[in-house]
């Protein structure tokens, strides 16, 4: 998500601000970042972000760092920061420094998400009902295909869903999406379910070292009757990723984490999924002062 050719698809929808922290004209951090008015947020365009390092990076020289970055925008009169977080999983290692970091400073935690995630170092238990629709899914012959284009999904499935249920359009195009995965072709990838030769449902899926993430999901209105989204991701996490860590379904929440989508969740929990959190904060800049004295 960190690369710019990625972020550059939808620069004309955000001011970007993003930082580069250097030691020594060395590389040690960055923050993907943009504007509005005088606060800065952790790139609006991305799923997550918060301040990127390397695996040598300690909490000491994070914190440093932190405060390097608060007093740089409050120089440049931004009256604060707010910060969305990377998910825990998506760390190569235990990587927790900004969150420490964040206290001290006083930040306030604004939202907090609740993402769905099959840890397959554990058994992969899906629920009894949720291998019947699986079971359904074999029986009237689906079959899965793995897809370079994606206008179909898009015009025929992912834009009639949203637009019915929410009345809005996917936040990608289909040539957006394309054009990422031109990009990206190993860590954007889309599959297609089909019925008889028809589209029933697909799924874009996001490929990072440790997790797979699907963007996009959806298909047809029909109350599950083919067990086509379930037949899908049990072939997923079982046989196209089987090797990966974690299976990360997103969130199911609503009005920014204070509502709960109780029939998605159940859903995505009877795959066998547990809770990871991902917090969203708000920090004034002028508290990098705070963080000057925190080393002792």
């Amino acid at each position: 998500l960190f690369h710019r050719g990625y972020m550059e698809y939808h620069s004309d929808r955000f001011t970007d601000y993003s930082l580069i922290i250097t030691e020594n004209s060395k590389w040690i951090a960055v923050l993907p970042a943009n504007i509005e008015g005088t606060t800065v947020y952790s790139h609006a365009g991305l799923t997550y972000g918060g301040l990127v390092f390397g695996q040598k990076m300690k909490l000491s020289v994070t914190i440093q760092v932190f405060s390097a970055i608060l007093k740089f925008l409050y120089q440049h009169k931004f009256a604060q920061l707010h910060l969305k977080l990377i998910p825990s999983i998506y760390a190569d290692k235990p990587s927790e420094e900004l969150t420490y970091a964040l206290f001290p400073a006083k930040a306030t935690l604004v939202r907090r998400d609740a993402l769905s995630v099959i840890d397959r170092s554990m058994p992969y238990s899906p629920t009894k009902d949720r291998m019947n629709c699986i079971k359904r899914g074999i029986k009237n012959g689906l079959r899965i295909k793995e897809e370079s284009e994606f206008s179909l999904f898009w015009d025929e499935i992912l834009i009639p869903n949203i637009r019915h249920k929410h009345g809005v359009m996917p936040v990608h195009t289909d040539q957006e999406m394309s054009k990422l995965h031109q990009l990206f072709p190993d860590n954007i990838r889309h599959f297609n379910v089909y019925h008889a030769g028809k589209i029933v449902a697909g799924t874009t899926i996001y490929v990072t070292r440790n997790v797979i993430h699907p963007q996009y999901i959806s298909g047809q209105d029909n109350k599950n009757e083919l067990g086509s989204l379930d037949f899908l991701y049990n072939h997923l996490i079982t046989e196209v990723f089987p090797d990966h860590r974690y299976f990360d379904f997103g969130i199911s929440n609503e009005s920014n984490g204070n509502k709960v989508n109780e029939g998605l969740l159940f859903w995505k929990e009877s795959f066998g999924t547990g809770t990871i959190i991902q917090d969203f904060y708000e920090v004034p800049t002028e508290n990098y002062e705070l963080l000057e004295s925190v080393l002792i």
